[in-house]
């Protein structure tokens, strides 16, 4: 039912790499109902930092670890870890106990994703495996635009607990379908290796200059969207008085712009190439933030001022992201899980970091958060133009 090249396959990585974004966007709706409930304050954004140190952290762990023990075991523990997270955030007295139910819930999403995108690289080569990512974001930004309102629906009917809840079901439901019926993709498993082998090889993997390119392109982008997940929440609601499912709302027409985008590079990736359409992407990155900068400094005070620039900026990521990770990964046919693992330890370390920002400097205006997602977007945009020799290197040397 899961053999590899199938569809049937293609949704259940889609499902799984997707339910590192689906748990963060799930529980926006559900933040102010927590602060309320916890008395936490603008102390409840820790919950959004916490996850993503908890994703970065987990990202160092598990592709190593699949990359020995092989993608299947590896990544049912991950499911495992996911779901003991969300039990830990529904049962939460106390914003302590939630920030850290919070952690643990991203350290297994980030095994998730690490291995859905080894899992890919085994199977996949260049602009196919592009391809790939592409159908998979488009699948998953599909599931972005659905569930979030179910998150606000969830939250207005049992309280923000209930979002946990609803989480821990999903996971116990694909941790079964991983056990019944997920193949085994990696053909030859990387020998034991000691802590101190593990280092040595991300350094190898960090002197390819390539991947350091190719991932930075990925953070700078992924920035921006950091940023308004962080900071959409305490702004449309807190701000602009929306109730959770209009936000919820909101937040759904902002995130179609990655189907979009992905749905446009899975169809042109092969006739562009990957460093094109990445390009393309970045400079939608750009577009939509300073779109969103302008309308906010005009003083438009309206969601779609927010809403509609974040729809053209996630058009871009939903280039980017794909050709980016296929890039970084090229490289590291033996090591992909390791690869996948740094790129991605990199991309939630950044933000994390912006997330701590955005909660700092939201006050009243809108204007630092659309000045965030402007500077990640230019970013993302200069750095493609000024890597681009780099990135055109023979990437054919695995570390």
């Amino acid at each position: 039912m899961f053999a590899p090249g199938t569809i049937s396959l293609t949704f259940l990585l889609a499902l799984i790499s997707g339910m590192m974004a689906l748990s963060l966007d799930f529980y926006l709706p559900a933040m102010p109902d927590a602060a309320l409930r916890l008395g936490a304050g603008v102390g409840i954004q820790l919950t959004i930092s916490a996850y993503l140190i908890g994703v970065a952290l987990g990202t160092l762990v598990f592709g190593p670890m699949s990359d020995r023990l092989g993608r299947k075991p590896v990544l049912l523990g991950a499911v495992l870890i996911f779901c003991a997270g969300s039990a830990a955030c529904t049962a939460a007295p106390s914003l302590e106990v939630l920030v850290g139910g919070r952690a643990l819930q991203g350290f297994g999403p980030a095994g998730m994703t690490v291995i859905a995108r080894a899992i890919v690289r085994d199977l996949f080569e260049g602009p196919r495996m592009a391809r790939q990512l592409s159908v998979m974001g488009s699948i998953t930004s599909g599931g972005l635009l659905v569930l979030p309102v179910f998150g606000g629906l969830i939250q207005t009917g049992f309280g923000w607990r209930g979002v946990f809840v609803a989480l821990l079901a999903a996971g116990l439901a694909i941790a079964v379908v991983v056990w019944l019926s997920l193949p085994e993709t990696i053909k030859t498993h990387a020998p034991r290796t000691s802590i101190l082998a593990i280092l040595r090889g991300y350094r190898a993997i960090l002197a390819n200059r390539s991947f350091l390119a190719h991932v930075a392109i990925l953070t700078s982008g992924y920035l921006g969207l950091i940023a308004w997940i962080s900071g959409a929440s305490p702004v449309l609601q807190n701000l602009y008085g929306l109730s959770p499912l209009t936000f919820s709302m909101v937040f759904v027409a902002a995130s179609g712009g990655f189907l979009i985008g992905s749905s446009i590079a899975a169809r042109y990736v092969m006739r562009l190439g990957i460093d094109r359409t990445m390009g393309i992407g970045a400079a939608v990155l750009l577009l939509g933030g300073v779109t969103m900068t302008a309308l906010i400094a005009a003083d438009v005070r309206s969601a779609a001022a927010l809403a509609l620039p974040m729809g053209i900026y996630v058009i871009g990521m939903g280039g980017v992201f794909p050709q980016t990770i296929a890039g970084a990964l090229v490289p590291f046919r033996h090591n992909a899980g390791a690869a996948a693992s740094l790129a991605s330890f990199i991309q939630q370390t950044g933000g994390a970091l912006v997330g701590v920002i955005v909660g700092i400097v939201i006050g009243d205006s809108a204007l630092p958060l659309a000045i965030i997602i402007t500077l990640a977007g230019c970013l993302s945009c200069t750095i493609w133009a000024l890597t681009r020799r780099i990135r055109g290197e023979a990437l054919i040397t695995e570390a």
